[in-house]
C-alpha cells in the first residue's frame, strides 16, 4: 500500500477543516479543558480503514487546537473487533469504529451493507448508505451511540485452497465468517462457518482453523494470505462496511462548537475515505495477482450457483427485517 496514504488523507482532512472551522481553530486556541479521547480499532495499522481513522483523529486534535484529542489504538489492541461496540455503549472508551455487520445479530438493519449482490459498486453502496443512514442512526440513539461515519470496504470475493467450479467443490471447507451473512453463505454452500476475527485471520488459516473465506482484496493483501490459498474469485458480493460512532454521553459533554468541528471532520473524513477504498480496489487484486494468487471471476457454474444463493439469502434478510428493511430495499430499488 502506498506509504504517503495517511499524509495524503490527513492534508485533504485539514483542508476541509481549515475551510470550514477555520474561525472555529481560532477560537478554541489556547483551550484549557482539553480532553483525550481513545478510539480504538480493529484492523492492522496499514489497512486503510485505521489509516483513515488516523487521519481524521489528527484532523480532530487540530482542527480543535487540541481541545479534543483523539488517540487511535489499532489492531484490537484495547478493545478486540467483538468488543468494541459494548465498550463504546458503556462509557468503557467514548469512540470507536467496527464492521457494520458486525452486529446484525442484534438488530438485522446493521446487515443492510451485507445483502449479496444488491449494492455491488461504490456508487450503489453511497445511495444504499443514504437511504439506510437515518433509520440507523435513529436505532443507534437507542442505544447509546451517535453516529459519525461510515467507509466500505472493496466488493467481497472469495478465497480458496483450491480451484472452485460450482458449490459441488465447497462441501465440508472450513470457512471464515465474520458476521451473519458469511455464516449463511458458508451453510447455503455446504461449508462449515467458522466466526474468527480479522486479527485472527492468519493464525486460522495457517493452523488450518479456516481453510477460505469471504473478503476484500484489502484483507487478503494486508494478512498476506497467499502464504496459505491460492485462489481469489471477484463475484462482488457486497460492499461491507465500517462505521464509527460515539458514546452518546460523552457527545453530549461536548460543547456545540467541538461537536460541529467533529462532525464536518467526520464527513470529510467518510469522503476521503471512499475514494481511498475506490482507488485501492484494484490495486489490492493486482497485489494478490503479483504474490502468486490466481484472481479471476467466477466461472459459469459457480456464478449461477452464487445467484442462487443470493436470492436465498436476500429473502431471508427481508423476512426478518419486516417493513423497515423492506422499505430501505424498495426505496433503493426504485432510485
Amino acid at each position: 500500500m502506498p506509504n504517503n496514504m495517511r499524509d495524503t488523507f490527513l492534508k485533504t482532512l485539514l483542508a476541509f477543516a481549515s475551510i470550514i472551522f477555520g474561525a472555529s481553530i481560532v477560537l478554541a486556541s489556547g483551550s484549557a479543558n482539553a480532553e483525550q479521547w481513545d478510539m480504538p480499532m480493529a484492523y492492522a495499522d496499514s489497512n486503510f480503514h485505521t489509516q483513515n481513522g488516523k487521519a481524521f483523529a489528527e484532523a480532530v486534535t487540530l482542527a480543535t487546537s487540541g481541545k479534543l484529542k483523539i488517540v487511535i489504538h489499532g489492531g484490537g489492541s484495547l478493545f478486540k473487533g467483538n468488543e468494541i461496540k459494548r465498550a463504546v455503549q458503556t462509557g468503557q472508551v467514548p469512540i470507536g469504529e467496527r464492521l457494520l455487520s458486525a452486529h446484525q445479530n442484534e438488530n438485522i438493519l446493521f446487515g443492510i451493507d451485507s445483502i449479496p449482490f444488491l449494492a455491488t459498486s461504490y456508487e450503489a453502496s453511497a445511495e444504499l448508505w443514504k437511504i439506510a443512514k437515518p433509520k440507523l442512526s435513529e436505532l443507534m440513539d437507542k442505544q447509546n451511540l451517535v453516529l459519525l461515519y461510515s467507509v466500505p470496504w472493496p466488493a467481497q470475493g472469495l478465497y480458496f485452497k483450491k480451484p472452485i467450479n460450482s458449490m459441488a467443490d465447497t462441501k465440508g471447507i472450513k470457512f471464515r465468517g465474520y458476521n451473519a451473512a458469511t455464516n449463511q453463505l458458508a451453510e447455503l454452500m455446504g461449508m462449515n462457518p467458522v466466526q474468527i476475527e480479522a486479527a485472527e485471520l492468519v493464525q486460522a488459516l495457517a493452523t488450518g482453523v479456516a481453510e477460505a473465506f469471504v473478503s476484500s482484496g484489502s484483507t487478503g493483501y494486508d494478512r498476506k494470505v497467499w502464504e496459505h490459498l491460492t485462489y481469489f474469485y471477484d463475484v462482488q458480493a457486497w460492499l461491507p462496511r465500517n462505521y464509527v460512532f460515539v458514546n452518546k454521553d460523552a457527545w453530549n459533554a461536548l460543547d456545540q462548537e467541538t461537536q460541529n468541528i467533529v462532525k464536518g471532520v467526520a464527513m470529510m473524513a467518510e469522503a476521503a475515505g471512499t475514494a481511498k477504498s475506490e482507488q485501492l480496489s484494484n490495486w489490492y487484486l493486482t497485489q494478490l495477482a503479483a504474490n502468486g494468487m490466481k484472481v479471476q471471476p467466477a466461472g459459469e457454474q459457480l456464478s449461477t450457483d452464487l445467484k442462487q444463493v443470493g436470492a436465498i439469502m436476500t429473502e431471508s434478510w427481508l423476512q426478518k427485517a419486516g417493513p423497515e428493511g423492506k422499505a430501505i430495499v424498495d426505496a433503493f430499488k426504485a432510485r
